[in-house]
This record gives structure tokens, sequence and C-alpha cells, in this order.
């Protein structure tokens, strides 16, 4: 989906017309990954634009640093006005806010702590990441050949720029073979994630997801479905998932800041359910949206700008 300018972006700590957004060819970034990042939304609510679940995603950066050993030159709470203002600079009602932290121009090599910690938030207009429809039709997806890794490999509860050649291999496999979107396995072969989304699947109204140990990023949007599912009364099962039970499951969704909960009508050609948003499915959307769209919100997960 191509990105639509808008006027500003913030970096370290000042504003800067889009266009002159740049970084040097040689900053560590480029050549070694070294980013943490984030994606949220605003939503232009029935009671104004609010940003969904702001300091728990700005928690998450400076965590993902962390695991990296890096120390953002900003506090959570620089960071969360920050991206506010970027999005009153814009004069945009709803919109995707990225901050994103790099190592940036210095030493060169595998060592990073010859180079500074750069940070910058930008935001743009951004729809259905999955398409407007697939919210009802729901996606075909794959189980893809490339595997979540081993622990002791990378850390996967950081959400880390280089971590996502991964997930990049995952989501072109499922395009070349005709899917939207693929499900990566952990190096034991349960289920994990999508390339960018949490999987959730529903058998007999029980709702199940895998724990971090499968090696899956620790989704906002994940924790807050599983907050709302247990509101409304479901039982929730965090537990590894055989990739087979994604064949007989009644429903099976991801759910993201992108995908928001994004129902999957069949894996690998095999139908799950009535091949379309079942009934449990439903009930978390309508719940979901009647917060970040209604502003019906008793959980708190609303900053308003």
């Amino acid at each position: 989906m191509p990105i639509e300018k808008v006027d500003k972006i913030w970096m370290n700590g000042k504003f800067v017309d889009w266009d002159d957004a740049k970084i040097h060819v040689l900053s560590h970034v480029v050549h070694y990954g070294t980013s943490w990042f984030e994606g949220l939304r605003c939503y232009d609510t029935k009671k104004g634009s609010a940003v969904f679940q702001l300091e728990a995603h700005i928690r998450r950066l400076i965590d993902s640093a962390k695991i990296y050993r890096t120390e953002l030159p900003y506090s959570l709470e620089q960071l969360s006005e920050a991206a506010l203002e970027t999005i009153r600079i814009n004069k945009v009602k709803e919109c995707y806010v990225r901050p994103v932290a790099y190592r940036g121009y210095g030493d060169m090599g595998v060592n990073p702590l010859g180079c500074p910690v750069d940070v910058a938030i930008a935001i743009w207009r951004w729809g259905a990441y999955l398409g407007a429809e697939a919210l009802e039709a729901g996606i075909d997806v794959c189980t893809s050949t490339w595997h979540r890794p081993m622990p002791g490999t990378f850390p996967s509860m950081a959400k880390a720029g280089g971590n996502y050649l991964n997930s990049q291999l995952i989501k072109l496999e499922a395009l070349a073979n005709g899917y939207e979107e693929g499900i990566a396995l952990s190096a034991m072969g349960t289920v994990s994630e999508g390339s960018g989304e949490n999987v959730f699947v529903v058998r007999d109204g029980i709702i199940y997801t895998a724990p971090y140990s499968s090696a899956l990023l620790p989704g906002i949007t994940r924790s807050s479905i599983l907050t709302i599912a247990k509101k409304l009364g479901f039982t929730v099962i965090e537990t590894e998932i055989p990739r087979e039970m994604l064949y007989i499951a009644d429903e099976v969704f991801f759910a993201g800041t992108a995908a928001e909960l994004t129902p999957i009508r069949s894996v690998d050609k095999i139908v799950v359910g009535k091949g379309m948003a079942g009934e449990v499915t439903k009930a978390l959307q309508k719940a979901f949206f009647d917060v970040v769209r209604n502003a019906n919100d008793p959980y708190h997960w609303l900053t308003f700008v």
C-alpha cells in the first residue's frame, strides 16, 4: 500500500519536512538492521481522534531496544507526547503512527556502540492492512516453510528491524503462492504467528493462542483481545498449538495493530469453519471496534490527541 505523504516527521526532537527526513547511507541500521520500531493506530472516534494503547506501544519500543543493550535518549513520556504532537502538527484525524529508533552514522562494524541512537516518529494515512473486505470475508493463508527462530538465536520478544527479515520471507513466500499471508511455525513445529500478526484459534467456543515461548512477538492487540475475550465470558487458553489444529478449527483469526481482527477463511486451501468470520470472531470484532471507533473504552486504552 503506497504511503501518502504528510507535512512533518519528528526526528530527534525536531520536526522536519517529509522529504528532508533522511539518514546517511553508512548508518549502522542500513548494514546491520539495528532498529526498533512500533506501529500504532490513531482512530477518528466518535469522541475525537485517539491513539490506541499509546503507552503500551512506547513501553514495548523501549523494551525492545533494552533487549539489544540499547538505551533510548527519550523517556516514555517524551516519546508519547512526541507521537501525539506529530499527529497534531500534520492535522490528521486518523492515521498509522510509526516510531522508530535506530543506530545512526558513526563507526562501521558489527559493534554498534560507536554509533548514535536516533529516534524518529512518522505518521501517514492507512486503511485496512489486509483489505477492508477481509475484516468480514476473511483471507486465505498458508503455513510457511520458514519457521520462527530457535530459542537463543535472536530475541522474538523484541520488535527489531533485523528480526523482520524472517517476516519478509514468510510474506513473500505466501504472496508468491497466491495467499494473502503466511503463518509461521515455531522451531518445534507448533503454531507461532503471521508475518506481522498474532494468531488465534477457536474450537468449540474456546479461544486458543500460542504462548511467548512459541517465538512470537508480545502483541499489544493480542493482549487487548485476551482482555476483551475474558470480559465477554470466553474461555481463553494460552498453549502450544499443533499445526493440524488450524485445519480443524471452527475459526482462526489474526490480531495486530495493522491487521486489527482479520478472520482467516482457509489455511493451506483447507476451509476454516464456514469460510468466513465466525461468531466468536464477530463478537470480538464488535467489542474491539466499539472501543476504537465509538470510544466506549472501559479499559482506558485510548489517549485523545
